[in-house]
């Protein structure tokens, strides 16, 4: 079983997109439930506790590995004392995703020449900081020139920052995985062209499932 973790919103678009993303990830087998590490209901202990008897892989759909990461997920792990649980990899600056952003980029109207800011949500830690410049990076061999970066909180500079000192038609890259607070700052950020969220396209589904196979794969060789 996936346990697939995510942050939480109080906008109501955000958990229809991880249930959304949930519902697409069953549809190949494996059975999933939804939780939060944060805001929302119910937390990753209330679910562990929920399914004693069943192994569990907990999937953290997070972009980068920043704090509900590296200490609040395993906390809340260790709270459950379920016996059998596995903790995967979080999303990180995965190629299905670039792709996917890539990919929402052009849907949103994007044209050769276009400046490009990517967008994300930001952090305090500096792992979690790397692994976005990795995606700018990442995504910048597919736009093929240099891709600035831009934070909804916590890191500089802000999206509307790099917007504002970017020159010629901006066009802002969302590397969130679902609507809500972050997102609106980045359709207020003053870009020409701002993309949707990664969602549910494909290539979010195609990591969640290899996440789970890694995590699988973990557990056979130990």
């Amino acid at each position: 079983m996936i346990i697939l973790t995510a942050h939480g919103t109080r906008d109501p678009a955000g958990p229809r997109v991880i249930e959304g993303l949930a519902s697409l990830v069953r549809a190949s087998g494996v059975p999933v439930r939804v939780a939060y590490a944060d805001v929302r209901q119910p937390d990753l202990t209330s679910v562990l506790r929920s399914v004693p008897g069943r192994q569990a892989v907990v999937i953290p759909a997070f972009l980068a590995s920043g704090y509900h990461v590296r200490t609040d997920i395993p906390a809340q792990i260790a709270a459950a004392g379920h016996p059998d649980v596995v903790l995967a990899r979080a999303f990180g600056p995965a190629p299905e995703l670039v792709d996917a952003m890539w990919d929402r980029l052009r849907s949103a109207g994007y044209r050769d020449g276009d400046s490009v800011v990517l967008a994300a949500a930001g952090s305090s830690d500096p792992r979690a900081l790397a692994e976005v410049r990795a995606a700018a990076h990442a995504l910048a061999t597919r736009v093929g020139s240099p891709v600035r970066i831009g934070y909804a909180a916590t890191a500089r500079p802000s999206v509307a920052e790099a917007v504002a000192g970017t020159r010629g038609r901006v066009a802002v890259a969302s590397w969130l995985l679902a609507p809500g607070l972050f997102q609106r700052r980045l359709d207020d950020a003053g870009a020409d062209v701002v993309a949707e969220p990664l969602g549910m396209h494909p290539g979010v589904v195609d990591l969640v499932l290899r996440r789970y196979q890694e995590a699988l794969a973990q557990l056979v060789a130990a």
